[in-house]
């Protein structure tokens, strides 16, 4: 037992109240600081150990100590230098326990002992003597404190002071808990991430906020925004990786060396506007394909196959203008050589650049091919110098970029060009595996009114058989028949070759990379969950939009939106004239595309334009009879062009106010072609119904085959059985003839039209 400073003997584990009324101190105050130090005190009549009681006596002395202060000071003057041996009335009781008072007191005599050099005297004191008296538990505190050696200069009270601050730090630290690892897909939820990370969903919304994003907690985020908030709580973060059914289906095993086989390369042709690429593959190829595109400028990716020496190369055409950048990007992506074409005269233009970056990211070797050297003002050591500028030092030079001087008008260097690819390709050492299922890239694809969907492919490893399964994008499909770049029916296409094929679904986009399945139903299954996911993302994307309009406008008040329909003849032209309309966008007019398309502009683009207040630009198509009727009715504008810079260039002067328009195409009828007649002499002549309108015998005209416009030109001949007449009108039988053009099928549509000046 022990008897505490009010008479109360204690048990051998006194109460908390026993503790509060000894310390007058209250048990709620008690029960409170012990909590805190996460001792488990329920209520007053709790017992406390050895341990609980030393806690609350550190504490709650220091009062008794401030309050006596003044007399402590006061002994210290009288008696500076000499500290008082330790006496037996200082002796530990059976139990362990001391009296409060008698506790007090020594420990106040204790810790004001001034222990200054200049004061103590060092000699007077029996250090053994002290050494025995202190406790081992003392003893192991104060190696501790030793080694720290934190107080060193300061008063013993404010080393006490510090110990004490010490200990109850001590006390209070909790463990620090592991590291949450976490991993997190693209997108999350803002509740699935807390519950993720362990924190609540209000902290990760304010974090959401501190970074400028504003989301609820059932909105998603990405996996960028999703991984520096959950760093930033001390989370792990790792991304997840999904293995879907698509992974499992076009497994891209890595082919045994063993079974690899030389392949031929593939080549792309990249420059400026009429620095000569199309001419330059025309000069290779033996054929004229610059006459067959409107204005001389390539509107679509070609792929054709040469033989040089033995050996096959295959060429892509690329369009040069810097509105078809995507269509250029992914002919670069599908190639291993790249022949940047500059012309001597003009030397680097801003394409030129353009598809140098291009063929760099794609990781491309490079030849020059430096064209039009017959020209006056050509001077090859311009073009070399200002090459220099962006990585590409000649040969010659000390570099490694080759450049060959050609003329594609003259064919001069042309085999020199050919031999520099063969031996790039050979350094190259391209191989692939032919005896795999195929995968390759669509290059291209348009909607025939024939054959259906027909796309042009380049297989880039494994071979592709007539009556192989495949999908691409969204569209599935058994391959019908296969047609090589001449036009020849083939049964397979091994890698490096480009083929035409027929057979799917629907059209898919350029730039789709194809499989050979040989689940059908699964490939089908793939293709309407991925029909489904871009839905998904087309409904999240529009209903955003929406909401980020209405209120854009409203803020923004006198912002005008121009809303645009395109309609072409293949995919890669409405990506092409899409691009290029919505960069021309400025502070005053904004140029939106809701829809683009491949045919022929019909009556529900029509309406789709008159519901959402838009004009519709057509690029290598017509509008169909009902489309035509439609438009004039909703008073919907349709512009038609075969040249790209028309497009661009009307579209810059309309958003100006600077558009006036001097000519107005009329259409004056149209003629269908019943039957066709070959002429010795002549020509091709076609036997035509005018169903409607009439045909002129002075007008220009145009052919229209499933939509798409082949041909503009004038009429040769206009004739009723035997006589030429001036017009014919709807309803009458007639012979016409077409300037400069026999390619007349059955099934054409002429149309007749005149150009007529506006009154200005």
């Amino acid at each position: 037992m022990i008897k505490s400073q009010t008479g109360v003997n204690y048990l051998s584990k006194p109460r908390v109240y026993e503790i509060a009324k000894d310390i007058n101190i209250s048990s709620k105050t008690i029960i409170d600081k012990l909590q805190h130090f996460d001792i488990d005190v329920k209520n007053h009549m709790s017992t406390l150990n050895d341990s609980d009681i030393d806690l609350l006596l550190e504490i709650y002395t220091q009062k008794g100590e401030e309050k006596s202060r003044n007399d402590l000071t006061q002994k210290e003057d009288k008696k500076a230098g000499t500290v008082k041996e330790a006496n037996g009335k200082e002796q530990q009781n059976d139990s362990g326990y001391k009296n409060v008072e008698e506790r007090g007191k020594s420990n106040i005599k204790g810790r004001y002992v001034n222990t200054r050099p200049s004061v103590v005297d060092l000699d007077r004191l029996d250090i053994d003597r002290i050494e025995e008296l202190v406790p081992d538990k003392v003893k192991d505190h104060g190696k501790q404190k030793q080694r720290i050696r934190r107080g060193a200069g300061k008063s013993r009270k404010e080393k006490h002071a510090e110990e004490n601050l010490e200990k109850i730090q001590q006390k209070s630290q909790k463990p620090k808990a592991a590291p949450v690892k976490v991993t997190i897909p693209d997108e999350i939820t803002v509740g699935d991430l807390a519950q993720k990370i362990k924190v609540p969903a209000a902290e990760v919304i304010k974090k959401l906020i501190s970074l400028g994003v504003m989301a609820a907690v059932n909105q998603t985020i990405d996996f960028d925004t999703a991984s520096l908030i959950a760093e930033d709580f001390g989370a792990i973060v790792e991304k997840e990786v999904v293995i879907t059914e698509e992974d499992l289906l076009f497994n891209d095993v890595e082919d045994d060396p063993s079974q690899l086989e030389p392949r031929s390369p593939v080549v792309v042709v990249m420059g400026h506007v009429d620095h000569g690429k199309t001419s330059l593959l025309d000069a290779i190829r033996h054929t004229n394909v610059t006459e067959m595109e409107a204005g001389g400028i390539t509107q679509h990716i070609g792929a054709y196959r040469v033989r040089v020496n033995d050996k096959e190369i295959t060429f892509l055409d690329t369009p040069g203008h810097e509105a078809f950048t995507t269509m250029r990007a992914r002919g670069a992506q599908v190639t291993d050589i790249a022949i940047l074409v500059v012309a001597a005269d003009d030397g680097v233009m801003p394409q030129t650049v353009e598809a140098i970056n291009h063929a760099k990211a794609a990781n491309v070797s490079i030849i020059v091919a430096i064209n039009k050297i017959d020209k006056e003002g050509a001077n090859e050591q311009r073009v070399k110098q200002q090459l220099t500028e962006y990585g590409l030092v000649a040969e010659e030079w000390g570099g490694d970029t080759i450049c060959v001087p050609v003329s594609a008008l003259k064919k001069q260097g042309i085999d020199n060009l050919l031999e520099m690819v063969l031996l790039v390709a050979e350094m190259l050492e391209l191989k692939a595996n032919p005896n795999r299922p195929a995968k390759g890239t669509v290059i291209e694809a348009r909607l025939d009114k024939g054959r259906g969907p027909v796309a042009t492919v380049l297989v880039q490893n494994g071979t592709l058989h007539v009556g192989d399964v495949i999908i691409a994008g969204t569209a599935v499909g058994k391959v019908r028949a296969m047609m090589d770049d001449k036009g020849n029916r083939v049964e397979k296409a091994g890698p490096s070759m480009p083929a035409e094929i027929i057979g799917l679904s629907e059209v898919p986009e350029a730039g789709d990379t194809f499989y050979v399945v040989e689940d059908e139903k699964k490939a089908r299954a793939i293709a309407e969950k991925r029909k489904e996911k871009i839905k998904e993302e087309q409904f999240k994307f529009q209903h955003k939009a929406s909401l980020d309009d209405l209120f854009a406008q409203i803020k923004e008040g006198k912002v005008k939106e121009l809303n645009v329909i395109v309609k072409a003849d293949v995919q890669g032209s409405v990506e092409a004239v899409r691009k290029s309309l919505e960069e021309l966008s400025n502070d005053e007019v904004k140029i939106k595309t809701i829809h683009g398309g491949v045919g022929a502009i019909t009556e529900s683009d029509v309406m789709l334009a008159s519901a959402s207040n838009a004009i519709i630009v057509g690029f290598n198509v017509r509008p169909d009879s009902g489309a035509r009727a439609s438009a004039e009715m909703e008073k919907v504008e349709i512009r038609l062009y075969r040249i790209i810079y028309d497009a661009i260039e009307d579209m810059k002067a309309a958003m100006k106010g600077m558009l006036e328009p001097k000519f107005k195409e009329v259409v004056l009828g149209h003629a269908e072609v019943r039957a066709t007649f070959k002429v010795s002499g002549v020509g091709t002549i076609a036997g035509c119904y005018v169903t409607d309108g009439k045909i002129n015998r002075n007008s220009k005209v145009r052919i229209v085959r499933d939509g798409i416009v082949i041909h503009e030109g004038k009429l040769e001949s206009l004739k009723r059985f035997k006589d030429d007449v001036r017009e014919v009108l709807a309803g009458y039988e007639c012979g016409i003839g077409i300037e400069k053009f026999n390619d007349i099928k059955e099934g054409d549509v002429i149309e007749c039209f005149i150009m007529e000046e506006v009154k200005q």
